[in-house]
């Protein structure tokens, strides 16, 4: 419903939007979760993990959600940043998290499956993970303090960057392979979805997503993982 630059299914609340337009949105996104409803949070670019209730409102603080009650479906908004979905082999528990380089860095994906863990008693080899879109590394420019804040916590986090041939001090960072690798390390091994390439792009593929790297403002698409029963 919403008019440009917001078109035409922005799902944020925090961009500048005509307010009723997002609402009828999430209501057209709702009628599509099969009964199951979205629960929108507050994103900063953090590491908290939020258990989702029949009664948690939108708006939580959190950047990770989980939750093992049916027809509540963890709801992650993103455009450029990478949503992660996850459950396990039995769908006993769902989770989502936002991630972005900062939330990467600051431990979002290992407080989400450790809290998985925690929760629901699986093991990290019995959780599937799904990687959604994002800006891809070939337009995911930084500096090289994002560098440094992954190799303070793994050295080998390195062949996820790549130099800037024509600027100095600057890097093209591969944010679905960074998550790959914690994950990995973590002992997570299904691992589907984004892959890097192109078609993954937020920026490249302006006709799919929206991308706030590309377009400044913008709207924000969602991903979202829910339990029927």
């Amino acid at each position: 419903m919403s008019l440009p630059p917001f078109d035409s299914l922005n799902l944020g609340d925090h961009v500048q939007d005509e307010p009723h337009h997002v609402t009828q949105n999430r209501d057209i996104l709702k009628e599509k979760l099969q009964g199951a409803r979205p629960v929108f949070l507050k994103q900063v670019h953090g590491s908290a993990v939020l258990n989702l209730e029949p009664l948690t409102p939108d708006g939580a603080l959190a950047d990770a959600c989980f939750t093992q009650t049916p027809y509540l479906a963890c709801t992650i908004m993103v455009a450029d940043c990478l949503p992660i979905l996850f459950t396990d082999f039995k769908g006993a528990i769902v989770a989502a998290a936002h991630a972005g380089w900062r939330g990467l860095a600051h431990g979002v994906v290992e407080n989400t499956v450790n809290t998985m863990c925690l929760k629901s008693g699986v093991h990290p080899s019995d959780i599937l993970v799904w990687l959604g879109p994002c800006i891809g590394p070939n337009a995911f420019e930084v500096g090289s303090e994002v560098l440094q804040a992954f190799l303070q916590a793994d050295k080998t986090a390195r062949r996820c960057f790549k130099k800037h041939p024509d600027a100095p001090g600057k890097y093209f960072a591969d944010l679905p392979m960074l998550a790959r690798e914690r994950l990995r390390a973590l002992g997570v091994l299904s691992i589907a979805g984004n892959d890097s390439s192109d078609a993954w792009c937020t920026v490249q593929q302006a006709s799919r997503f929206f991308s706030y790297r590309r377009d400044g403002v913008t709207g924000r698409f969602a991903a979202c993982i829910w339990r029927n029963a």
